[in-house]
């Protein structure tokens, strides 16, 4: 609270799920790059509907093209990559509509992607989506086995 009081920047994050489904962690998904945190610590998420939704407050960092995976920067700092389904690059952008583009500020709970989640079942190895933190932090407090509401449910308590 005096932070806020004082205009000091935030060094910590309260991270809502991007999606509704289950919270699960990175070991839990089919692929090195996540399962053995090649790109970074988080969590992941079974996702049971294909809205994505802003984790927190920020700006976007980066959309690919294809729209399967966003980078986000916290008002904090710290970074998230939100990596929708795997090998869904893939599909170049088939069942992905994006809302967002670089350089938007967004609000968590704001709706940042949209996607077929049929389509990536069929298509591509897997739904699941990690949700990685890609630069370094002092503390991560994971929620791991939780049914989640997208925008709602907290899966991580980042501190800087």
């Amino acid at each position: 609270m005096f932070k806020k009081l004082f205009g000091q920047k935030s060094t910590s994050d309260k991270v809502v799920s991007p999606m509704s489904g289950q919270v699960v962690g990175l070991e839990e998904v089919p692929d090195p790059t996540f399962s053995e945190k090649m790109m970074g610590d988080g969590v992941a998420i079974k996702p049971d509907s294909g809205e994505v939704v802003s984790p927190v407050d920020g700006e976007i960092l980066q959309l690919f093209p294809t729209k399967h995976a966003i980078g986000i920067q916290s008002v904090s700092g710290i970074e998230y990559l939100i990596h929708i389904g795997l090998e869904t690059v893939a599909l170049e952008g088939e069942g992905f509509e994006a809302h967002v583009k670089q350089g938007d500020k967004v609000s968590a709970g704001d709706l940042l992607i949209t996607v077929d989640l049929d389509i990536v079942a069929q298509k591509a190895n897997s739904t699941i989506t990690p949700i990685v933190i890609t630069n370094e932090v002092s503390s991560l407090d994971k929620k791991l086995g939780q049914t989640a509401s997208k925008g709602e449910t907290e899966i991580m308590y980042v501190e800087k």
